[in-house]
């Protein structure tokens, strides 16, 4: 029986999208929220706490928060790019691997004619549940044998008697590249939860950016042009943490992995 997270393919990337827009307009209002709260400040401060001296420290200040925010957000994105990147990789060689399998069976003869087709009705089952909307053929059904399919899959590869030195070697190959089954499985898997940005971590960044912000607006008098340019600079930001959330969830969001290596694996697996 394929895994109930399959059957909530469709939930998952509605969820997974919403989270990344709120975590968006979160990281967008907070700088926004440190410039209303800067500009408060800026009307009710004594005029000694905007000297020169205090003017110069708080800069400083500032200057080293925003770097330690920027190098962050800048490793987080690497990061989350390269997860995302390793994902795609792996998955792309867990399909090859599946067509391998396919190929292995073939050449072990026509008495494996069964077993490929059960390998098939795996694939698709996945991709039909992870892609509801995409068409990967006629709707598979769950094969009722009380057994986990790919469990069933390798008993029915064990269970072939091997005649000849060809086939218990195309039997043991084929016995290996049926991780590549489990490997599409739990890839898809890992839709439901990705990897979550730690929420400490966006935590510090947002009170850092609203805090950032706010020593902007402290000292500079509100007009249209720092409005403009501070709301751009909240939006980069915003953008960034965005980026992180995306990246960190390869098979949801706005920016999942398209399911069109699924379909070129799946038209080079025989019916």
């Amino acid at each position: 029986m394929v895994p109930t997270g399959f059957a909530n393919g469709v939930a998952t990337h509605e969820l997974i999208s919403m989270n990344s827009l709120t975590i968006f307009a979160l990281a967008f209002l907070c700088p926004l929220a440190g410039v209303f709260v800067g500009m408060t400040f800026r009307r009710q401060l004594p005029e000694h706490h905007l000297s020169r001296e205090s003017t110069d420290v708080i800069k400083l200040a500032t200057g080293l928060m925003a770097t330690l925010v920027a190098l962050v957000l800048s490793l987080l994105v690497s990061s989350a790019n390269s997860f995302h990147g390793t994902v795609e990789n792996e998955y792309r060689e867990a399909l090859a691997n599946s067509i391998q399998l396919d190929r292995y069976l073939e050449a072990y003869g026509p008495e494996t004619r069964e077993i490929r087709t059960l390998a098939r009705s795996i694939v698709v089952q996945a991709f039909q549940q992870r892609w509801p909307d995409d068409d990967f053929g006629p709707k598979e059904a769950a094969r009722a044998t009380g057994r986990e399919p790919l469990i069933d899959l390798e008993r029915r590869i064990l269970e072939l008697t091997p005649t000849d030195a060809a086939q218990k070697w195309f039997q043991s190959q084929a016995l290996q590249l049926i991780q590549g089954l489990v490997r599409v499985r739990q890839l898809l898997l890992s839709a439901e939860s990705g990897r979550p940005m730690p929420p400490p971590i966006l935590v510090v960044v947002l009170v850092c950016s609203a805090a950032i912000f706010a020593s902007f607006s402290l000292f500079v008098q509100p007009n249209p042009t720092v409005v403009v340019a501070l709301g751009a600079s909240a939006l980069a930001v915003a953008g960034a943490v965005f980026l992180i959330v995306e990246l960190n969830s390869p098979f949801g969001g706005l920016l999942q992995i398209s399911s069109a290596p699924a379909h070129a694996a799946l038209a080079a697996l025989p019916r």
